[in-house]
């Protein structure tokens, strides 16, 4: 299995990247959000990958972060969600956003995404709800590009002299699983927790951790 690709850019296109690796041109299929935040041609780049094995059929999907990718792996295991409809999920909402619009059961900001109608974007949201706590509450640690495994791919020292271009933390990733972690361990339950902080994140997407408890605590105040 290739987890991870690490090369210089040969091509861009809409829904894809061609990067060298070794002499070698590897084909990664990634989302329109992806593609638009990679460097230009000739600079080097990281992704993280999963590939797709089929019979007449072998594909690579890219993503800048961990977290995209296991929210990747989540979407697929969907009916009717394939490869194709995840990477327009997440190209139109991103990891972070993906993740606030199933706690919030938010099936439109689902159907949102090309391709994806409104019964399948009900779906996703009811049969992630219960798994998204799970991911959101690891999106801190799923943000951060990593190195030293085994399944990398690394580009050779004269495939290009620039510097390899790493996912950076997200922010309001590791700011969402913080707050996430610091309402269950208040006590809340972690599908009420997550909802709730996936509502005050979508309100303040760069919002700090403390901001984000308490707005969340506000928002699981009781009423009245």
């Amino acid at each position: 299995m290739i987890g991870r690709i690490a090369g210089v850019i040969l091509h861009r296109a809409m829904d894809y990247v061609l990067i060298d690796v070794r002499g070698v041109g590897y084909i990664v299929h990634v989302s329109q959000r992806t593609a638009a935040s990679l460097p230009p041609v000739g600079e080097a780049c990281a992704l993280y990958t999963d590939l797709l094995v089929r019979e007449d059929l072998l594909q690579l999907f890219g993503f800048p972060t961990l977290l995209e990718k296991e929210w990747h792996r989540l979407l697929t295991t969907v009916q009717g969600v394939g490869a194709k409809a995840s990477m327009a999920i997440l190209g139109t909402l991103g990891a972070e956003g993906v993740g606030r619009a199933i706690a919030l059961g938010d099936a439109s900001a689902v159907k949102a995404a090309p391709g994806v109608g409104p019964k399948l974007a009900q779906r996703v949201v009811h049969e992630l709800k219960d798994k998204a706590p799970a991911v959101m509450a690891l999106g801190g640690a799923l943000s951060v590009d990593t190195t030293g495994t085994d399944d990398v791919i690394e580009p050779s020292p004269t495939a290009g002299k620039a510097a390899t271009h790493k996912a950076q933390p997200s922010t309001s990733a590791s700011a969402t699983a913080e707050a996430l972690s610091a309402l269950i361990n208040l006590g809340y339950g972690q599908g009420e927790a997550a909802s709730a902080v996936a509502e005050a994140s979508g309100v303040d997407e760069g919002a700090t951790t403390p901001t984000l408890i308490r707005a969340a605590l506000k928002l699981l105040a009781p009423k009245g």
